[in-house]
């Protein structure tokens, strides 16, 4: 049985549903309700395949290329810590991502599925999550259950984006984004410390 508390935060750090919005409302700018459920349901969709890809082929892929697990948590922590230091210290991710909007005026897919929902830190924590060697079948599917509820969390989120907008705004949407790069750059260090311990076998 897994902390699905522990789970679920990790997964909602690196997902961030809140960030998602300001980029959801820049994307379907123009669009009438209908169809903006619709890419709601498109980009929440996607990006479930996608992170569910990485939990079942991510650690085959390291496998094949004779990739040690303990050496892509190292790197995957190293790599989510800095994505979480450019969530507190540079561009939000509301900020950044809506940025893209305005200057390539993507579709749901790019940037609103891929990557504001299911973007680099999502997954890597998808791997590192579901270690065949950690975790068996059964735990590996409570952790991918509880990513899709994140995944659910985020389309919710979008189906009510206007609202939530309104009350707390951009300002808003960053400082919650910020606080969980903070609690993101804490999950990167046990990972880079526990992929160090076992590359090492200390």
């Amino acid at each position: 049985m897994i902390d699905f508390t522990a789970t679920f935060i990790v997964f909602f750090a690196v997902i961030d549903p809140i960030g998602t919005i300001p980029v959801f409302i820049a994307v379907t700018q123009g669009f009438d309700t209908k169809a903006k459920r619709k890419i709601a349901l498109l980009s929440s969709a996607v990006a479930a395949v996608v992170l569910i890809f990485f939990v079942v082929v991510g650690e085959l892929i390291l496998t094949a290329m004779s990739i040690p697990l303990s050496a892509f948590q190292i790197a995957g922590g190293i790599v989510l810590f800095l994505f979480a230091l450019s969530m507190i210290f540079g561009e939000s991710k509301p900020e950044e991502e809506s940025r893209m909007v305005e200057e390539q005026n993507e579709t749901a897919i790019y940037p609103l599925a891929v990557p504001s929902i299911a973007g680099p830190g999502a997954m890597l924590a998808a791997v590192l999550m579901t270690e065949n060697s950690k975790f068996d079948i059964w735990q590996q599917v409570q952790v991918t259950t509880v990513m899709i509820a994140v995944v659910v969390v985020a389309l919710l989120l979008m189906l009510v984006a206007s609202g939530i907008h309104r009350l707390i705004g951009n300002s808003g949407a960053s400082v919650i984004s910020r606080v969980m790069g903070l609690i993101l750059a804490a999950v990167a260090t046990t990972n880079t410390l526990n992929g160090i311990r076992g590359y090492f076998d200390l």
